[in-house]
């Protein structure tokens, strides 16, 4: 079933069967014009076409209100596909990322254990002179990781001093990583 809207101005008030909801046309009516408008049910509303798609030029063309206002709030089945596609395009690419970043993460904060691991164990060789034994080696406990760490002291070509590097290294994820620190020790005085 149509509607037909009713519209009166100018001071005229709606003839309608129903009476008027209290407030309607208030304002207009202080300024000295009354306008009601109000639809019926029970008429056809027609709504003048452009003159296209088989209709003529002027004339009415049915509409129903609630159907205007379903059709405009659903989703079409090429806009559903087309949004779940992008999904599946991103998220497996976000998800990737996401892992990415969580294992630079985890492997930063390691190598900065790593490195003071390192350095402590380079400090303690050199101030107790067991830099002068070609290689050492040990395990280092922090938190719930071992890291494994390993001294080597080489002449070094340029004067009478030894090259000595300290290396620790540390599993991440199925992955070896190393974190190597080294220094130059007089040899001839000691």
């Amino acid at each position: 079933m149509t509607t037909k809207p009713e519209h009166f101005s100018y001071g005229e008030r709606s003839p309608s069967p129903r009476p008027s909801p209290p407030g309607e046309g208030e304002v207009f009516e202080r300024l000295g014009v009354v306008t009601v408008q109000r639809l019926l049910p029970a008429r056809p509303l027609s709504i003048p076409s452009p003159g296209g798609e088989g209709q003529g030029e002027g004339e009415p063309t049915p509409y129903r209100i609630g159907t205007a206002k379903r059709a405009r709030a659903a989703f079409t089945l090429v806009e559903v596909l087309a949004a779940l596609a992008f999904m599946a395009i991103v998220i497996p690419v976000a998800v990737d990322g996401l892992r990415i970043a969580n294992r630079a993460g985890q492997v930063g904060q390691r190598k900065a254990v790593a490195a003071r691991i390192a350095e402590r164990v380079l400090n303690e060789v050199v101030i107790t002179g067991q830099f002068r034994s070609t290689t050492q080696s040990g395990t280092v406990q922090e938190g719930v990781q071992a890291y494994q760490w390993f001294m080597r002291s080489e002449p070094w070509p340029m004067d009478a001093m030894l090259l000595v590097t300290v290396q620790v290294n540390f599993p991440m994820q199925g992955r070896e990583f190393d974190v190597r620190l080294s220094t130059l020790v007089d040899n001839s005085t000691q």
